[in-house]
């Protein structure tokens, strides 16, 4: 993991000024080292440069949106790296466009005008993200499944897993049957 100050954040915004806030509360909170990109085509040239270690990314862009770059960075064979957080900005909060960034791969939500505080959470969240990385025909990103269910009773959270519940085994199980 890299420390706070050898962080490399990329902030990709077609409005200068969003960036230039952006950039002042990434130093206030230790973080200098930040790229700016004004489109896309700019980011992609900026992640293929340099190490990237979390993007900060507006969704309303021209040519390609947010939403497209997200896609993009998660699933294509040519992306420098399929992995880094993914932090999308926007103003429109609806619940269907939350669904469709996370549906792109992206690791958290920001709420446009941005708070300072809500700022510093999403991004110690998104650095400190223990979920697994799914790469499968319909999808590229972290897990979307947070949390365990109340009802979950074996290693497969999905009925349509393929595994029998009834099959699985469990240390646990077994110590609990011993003191019983």
């Amino acid at each position: 993991m890299v420390s706070v100050g050898d962080m490399h954040v990329l902030i990709v915004d077609d409005n200068r000024q969003m960036r230039f806030l952006l950039r002042c509360l990434l130093r206030a909170s230790g973080i200098y080292h930040v790229t700016e990109a004004e489109t896309a085509a700019e980011a992609l040239q900026a992640m293929t440069a340099s190490t990237v270690d979390l993007i900060l990314l507006d969704w309303k862009m021209e040519p390609i949106d947010g939403l497209a770059f997200a896609r993009h960075i998660r699933c294509s064979m040519e992306s420098p790296n399929p992995y880094v957080p993914i932090l999308m900005l926007t103003a429109h909060t609806e619940i269907s466009r939350v669904a469709a960034a996370r549906d792109a791969g992206v690791t958290g939500f920001v709420k446009k005008p941005v708070n300072a505080r809500l700022l510093f959470e999403r991004v110690s969240f998104a650095l400190t993200d223990a979920r697994l990385f799914v790469r499968s025909n319909g999808f590229c990103g972290p897990d979307r499944r947070k949390g365990a269910a109340r009802a979950y009773a074996g290693p497969f959270r999905r009925h349509d897993d393929g595994v029998a519940v009834d099959d699985t085994f469990d240390i646990d199980d077994d110590a609990v049957r011993w003191r019983a």
